[in-house]
């Protein structure tokens, strides 16, 4: 299969079928829908990822235009106590809505989406990345330890959220120009 990866543009319409195929793989993974207190990222997408030059929505499209995976990176915006040492917005990203469509898992789809983020954390100058996940997620602390990811702190709450993070190696990558398309084959 022939895919493309791109940052997700500020076009009105592919904004709209962003959020949907957000919300359809939040419903499907977590069971709710839109709450305002957890997705203000999602209803505002510019303000989030895509004004910001040091953040980005990364989208990768199937051979029939459809969104098939997701993942955002941005500076970290959190205000936990607990971390309030560990990281600060100018120095730690952190990653947001990896989904992938589960007819296109299990391929290294979220292996690329990640490392197309992380090479974008590097380029921005970033020297750490946070997440957050949930042990109850199949397959989702594997993949992110898989990932360089350790946890800093497992909240042993009702939701199994574990805070990890990652120290980014720094890479010289060195691009020709700042277009983040890839072609994949898969």
């Amino acid at each position: 299969m022939n895919l493309e990866i791109r940052p997700m543009s500020n076009d009105p319409n592919e904004i709209v079928n962003v959020q949907k195929f957000l919300f359809k793989m939040i419903k499907k993974e977590f069971g709710y829908d839109y709450v305002p207190e957890w997705h203000q990222d999602i209803v505002k997408m510019d303000e989030y990822y895509i004004n910001p030059k040091i953040n980005n929505f990364f989208v990768a499209y199937g051979e029939t235009g459809e969104i098939i995976a997701t993942i955002g990176i941005r500076a970290y915006d959190k205000d936990f106590p607990e971390f309030r040492q560990l990281y600060s917005k100018d120095t730690t990203s952190s990653i947001w809505r990896l989904f992938v469509d589960e007819r296109f898992r299990r391929c290294g789809l979220a292996s690329k989406m990640f490392s197309i983020a992380e090479n974008f954390a590097n380029e921005a100058g970033y020297d750490k990345i946070y997440l957050h996940t949930h042990k109850n997620l199949d397959g989702a602390l594997e993949f992110w330890t898989k990932m360089g990811f350790v946890v800093a702190l497992d909240s042993n709450d009702e939701l199994e959220t574990v805070h990890m993070d990652k120290k980014i190696q720094k890479l010289d990558i060195s691009h020709l120009s700042n277009d983040y398309s890839y072609a994949i084959y898969l």
